[in-house]
C-alpha cells in the first residue's frame, strides 16, 4: 500500500497544479481529486486539462513544463487516416505509456490505471474500464 500511495504521489507531478515563476518551476503535490467516474468531460478537466488544455490542444498551463509538448488531443483522428484511434487512447490511459508513447516513459504523463483504481473499491478493473472508457469518449468527441 506504501508503494502505490507513493507511486500516486510521483506520478500526479505532472497533473499538479504549477506555478511558473520567471526559469523556476515549483511542483504542487497533491493527492488525486475523486470526480464522479460517470463523466467524461468532469474527468478530462480534473486530470487531463493540466497539460492537454480544456480545449485538447496541448496547451494547458502544465504544459510549458514539461520536456515534452503535449499532444493536441483534437486531431487523433486526423492524424489517423479519419479515424479516431479508440483502442490506442485507452492503453495510454490506462497503461504506463512507456512503450507507446516515449515521453511518458520519463513520467511526463502518470499512469492513470493505478491511481483510477485506487478510487474505484470493488472490482477495479471495472473502475479503471470506466474512467478510461469515458475519458476516450469524451477525448473522441473533441476530434477536428
Amino acid at each position: 500500500m506504501k508503494f502505490i500511495n507513493f507511486v500516486i504521489l510521483c506520478l500526479l507531478v505532472a497533473a499538479a497544479s504549477l506555478c511558473v515563476a520567471q526559469q523556476q518551476v515549483t511542483i504542487k503535490q497533491v493527492p488525486i481529486k475523486y470526480v464522479d467516474p460517470a463523466s467524461g468531460k468532469d474527468m478530462y478537466i480534473a486530470y487531463c486539462a493540466a497539460c492537454h488544455g480544456e480545449d485538447g490542444m496541448g496547451s494547458g498551463p502544465a504544459a510549458s513544463a514539461l520536456k515534452a509538448v503535449p499532444t493536441d488531443l483534437t486531431m487523433l483522428a486526423h492524424k489517423n487516416s479519419g479515424k479516431y484511434p479508440a483502442t490506442h487512447v485507452y492503453e495510454v490511459i490506462v497503461s504506463s505509456g512507456t512503450a507507446l508513447i516515449p515521453a511518458h516513459g520519463n513520467a511526463q504523463m502518470p499512469v492513470w490505471g493505478p491511481l483510477f483504481a485506487s478510487m474505484s473499491p470493488g472490482s477495479r478493473e471495472n473502475g479503471i474500464a470506466m474512467r478510461a472508457g469515458n475519458i476516450n469518449d469524451y477525448i473522441k468527441g473533441m476530434q477536428r
